[in-house]
């Protein structure tokens, strides 16, 4: 089991991987849920079509920092440990495009997925394994999918419980 980890989402305000607007980061150390971070982030393109999806929309973002400042805010309180995902190839790939959209270099973040974990040790003894359902297996009642603190908490509970 991983012990030292920073479970991670990102909501995107559109169809493009970089329109990042928000980030949930939840650092576990020695298997503990050791910080929580969240924030709105100004997307680029900075128009939004998944309001509906998690709620977050052009006024809620209109003052907020770009990618790259957040980012370098943020970075620090996780830096060289392993990031956790649910689906970790969509949020990777938002990191990758979040980086190229502000020519910022890419560091090879190592990822691990919950989801093909899940997948992996769960098999078809669940209906899914979409990170509710994984979620509620392990215990932890995602009341507010689609907040990107709330998913990356949920991911940090199931990554706590198996093997990723």
């Amino acid at each position: 089991m991983l012990r030292d980890f920073a479970a991670i989402d990102f909501e995107t305000a559109n169809y493009h991987r970089s329109s990042v607007c928000s980030v949930g980061v939840v650092i576990v150390r020695d298997g503990v849920i050791a910080e929580k971070i969240y924030r709105l982030i100004r997307p680029d393109p900075d128009w939004y079509s998944y309001t509906v999806v998690h709620g977050i929309s052009f006024e809620d973002t209109e003052n907020e920092k770009r990618f790259p400042s957040v980012w370098e805010e943020i970075l620090p309180k996780f830096a060289g440990l392993p990031l956790v995902a649910h689906n970790a190839p969509f949020d990777r790939s938002c990191l990758q495009e979040a980086h190229n959209a502000y020519r910022m270099e890419y560091p090879n973040y190592e990822f691990r997925c919950t989801l093909r974990a899940s997948r992996r040790i769960f098999g078809k003894s669940l209906p899914n394994h979409k990170l509710t359902t994984v979620a509620a297996y392990c215990g932890y009642d995602l009341k507010n999918h689609h907040y990107a603190l709330a998913d990356a908490e949920a991911c940090a509970i199931i990554a706590m419980k198996i093997p990723v």
